[in-house]
């Protein structure tokens, strides 16, 4: 009776060690998991800057209406700069003047700022520009009103290239922040024939 008894006990114990073991040896293996892929599927993002100056870049072609102007932006990256009617039109790539962006603008008044952001993308060990964010200065238009300044989060892709944000660099706090977040979390599924961009604030 008292062998039988402490074999029982022994068995308990020895299947509570096995258990304990096993989820030990689970964890560390979901744990070794987590850090093997942690770095594979975490995006590496960053901004580059580059300068916007006409004087520097080639002109297209330019009248008392207007001009068009072929830049350089990150590393090489074409960039097509565009006035007319007093309002500016940047567009990006090899065909930039044929992408939607090349027709968008505000509809105030407006110019550009000379810094423009690039957010960059790391694939394949390189880092490949996704989006920018320009500053327009815009024109109330009224005396009383003070001019304004909007960021504008263009998305970067061949024959996908077009504006997707309109942030109020007045009215939104952290206006860049919340420029960089949209870009990151946005450009990739924007589809430029069918989505309108966003505006914030409402």
């Amino acid at each position: 009776m008292t062998f039988c008894r402490s074999n029982g006990k022994t068995g308990q114990a020895a299947n509570y060690e096995r258990v304990t073991m096993l989820t030990k040896r689970l964890i560390a293996i979901l744990a070794g998991a987590c850090l093997i892929t942690a770095p594979a599927v975490a995006q590496q993002i960053d901004s580059d800057y580059t300068k916007i100056d006409l004087d520097t870049c080639t002109v297209v072609s330019i009248d008392e209406l207007g001009g068009e102007w072929a830049c350089s932006g990150y590393k090489g990256h074409p960039v097509y700069v565009a006035e007319g009617d007093l309002r500016m039109f940047v567009s990006y790539g090899g065909d930039a003047a044929n992408e939607k962006a090349a027709r968008q603008t505000l509809p105030q008044f407006n110019t550009i700022n000379e810094t423009m952001e690039w957010r960059l993308q790391k694939k394949n060990g390189k880092w490949v520009p996704f989006a920018t964010i320009l500053r327009f200065f815009t024109q109330s238009g009224d005396p009383s009103e003070a001019d304004g300044q909007v960021l504008v989060v263009t998305k970067l892709e061949p024959g996908n290239t077009c504006h997707i944000a309109y942030i109020d660099a007045r009215q939104v706090k952290n206006a860049n922040a919340v420029a960089r977040q949209y870009a990151d979390e946005t450009a990739a599924s924007f589809d430029c024939a069918s989505d309108e961009p966003a505006r914030m604030p409402d």
